[in-house]
């Protein structure tokens, strides 16, 4: 690295349906990032994330002192000095942002996860789901799909509900099924969607329970942010999310980056 290129730190979140890059500077501050869809190859993807994140810091490949990788695709990362797990780079990112005791819930495309922090950032336990999709980013894109809407408008469709329908079945499959059931009764669009968030929020509740403080981060929370509204009106909590929800893991990577620079 140059003497006069300012040295920045590097996290990579590969996941299997979004990869996530964030760059800081040695004051934490997050200073470029790029989300991208994870297609069919990570390494490539990972490396168009960087170069984004790059641009939009002003700075050049040189001034990269350390980079850690996380997610379903991390060892793809070629530029990355050591990989980290999901759970650990997702605490670290959260713990930055809200330094308390707290329940993390991470709603992604592909899993959910449920991590408990003491005061003192460190993980008490952890819960995912990895082999089913109920709950996830991919529930929600096939029932799109089911309803012919596009992914995007769902949010702004559950907020005009009157009558929530609510649905009997996590299962992907199933929930396909009655979902063309309950259009075929005649239930509207906005109702069967707000039913189909609830079903997303009943998945996680079901997993583990929440302590007083909890942080909603993940895409599906930072696309659908009505979420984190029903979550707040169904615990009686008060739900923190972070600036930038979809980045935790990579922003927690990047930390971690900078703890272990030489």
């Amino acid at each position: 690295m140059s003497d006069n290129a300012k040295p920045v730190f590097v996290g990579a979140d590969v996941g299997a349906s979004r990869t996530k890059v964030a760059i800081l500077d040695k004051d934490t501050n997050l200073i470029g990032y790029c989300i991208r869809k994870s297609g069919t190859d990570f390494e490539n993807t990972a490396n168009l994330c960087l170069e984004a994140s790059l641009d939009m810091a002003g700075v050049p490949r040189k001034a990269i002192q350390y980079c850690v990788s996380t997610g379903y695709g991390r060892k793809n990362v070629t530029f990355s000095n050591e990989s980290k797990t999901e759970i650990s780079c997702h605490a670290k990112g959260c713990y930055h942002y809200f330094p308390t005791a707290m329940t993390l819930i991470d709603i992604g495309g592909q899993d959910n996860k449920v991590i408990k922090l003491d005061n003192q950032g460190r993980r008490i336990s952890f819960k995912m789901n990895r082999k089913c999709a109920a709950g996830t980013g991919a529930f929600l894109e096939e029932m799109s799909a089911r309803l012919d809407i596009p992914l995007e408008e769902m949010d702004a469709l559950a907020r005009q509900s009157t009558e929530m329908v609510e649905l009997g079945s996590y299962c992907t499959v199933f929930s396909g099924t009655e979902v063309l059931e309950k259009i075929r009764q005649g239930k509207k669009v906005p109702d069967i969607v707000k039913g189909l968030f609830f079903s997303v929020i009943k998945r996680v509740l079901e997993m583990d329970s929440l302590t007083d403080r909890v942080v909603m981060t993940g895409g599906v929370v930072a696309h659908n942010p009505y979420l984190v509204d029903m979550m707040k009106e169904i615990t009686s909590r008060d739900i923190l999310v972070p600036e930038h929800p979809q980045l935790t893991g990579a922003i927690g990577a990047g930390l971690l980056a900078l703890k272990a620079a030489p």
